[in-house]
């Protein structure tokens, strides 16, 4: 499993921004109502950050060496695998809203008409949820990775179980 690359979570933030962008547009120009973010929805992407980082961090205590003189306990491979995959689908959906967040945000700033304060919050909200969640899942996927081995030529940066 290879690292998620700088340069694919911003062109998947970019995607997402122009396709909330649009999509606002489309809804507003047929009369609907646009669409806005639940008020919990900052809450839960902070909680869902915090629980990806939580599954992590053991792995990242078991694989950086010997802790106050206490050997490392042995990682499960399957549960490194499983959480460095969770982390790897945090960081990408973490872009993915924080991409669409940033075309509400758009979209309600550049109206004629000033949008309520309220909905420039709730979408403020979403995109810092959205950014503790890209964080954390880039964090945790770091946390999986082994350290290079001194008599192994491995690749740098692969996520090993």
């Amino acid at each position: 499993m290879k690292r998620t690359r700088a340069s694919v979570i911003v062109a998947w933030v970019l995607g997402a921004l122009v396709g909330g962008l649009l999509l606002e547009l489309a809804l507003a120009a047929a009369g609907r109502s646009i669409l806005l973010p639940p008020a919990s929805l900052a809450l839960a992407l902070v909680l869902c950050a915090i629980v990806v980082f939580g599954l992590a961090w053991p792995i990242r205590k078991s694989t950086r060496g010997a802790v106050d003189g206490k050997p490392r306990k042995p990682v499960n491979p399957f549960m490194a695998v499983r959480v460095a995959a969770l982390a790897q689908a945090s960081a990408y959906s973490g872009a993915l809203l924080l991409g669409a967040a940033g075309g509400l945000g758009l979209y309600l700033l550049t109206r004629s008409v000033t949008a309520a304060v309220a909905s420039v919050w709730l979408t403020i909200g979403m995109a810092f949820g959205a950014a503790v969640l890209l964080a954390s899942g880039l964090v945790a996927e770091h946390f999986c990775t082994l350290p290079p081995d001194d008599d192994e030529d491995s690749k740098r940066g692969e996520v090993r179980a």
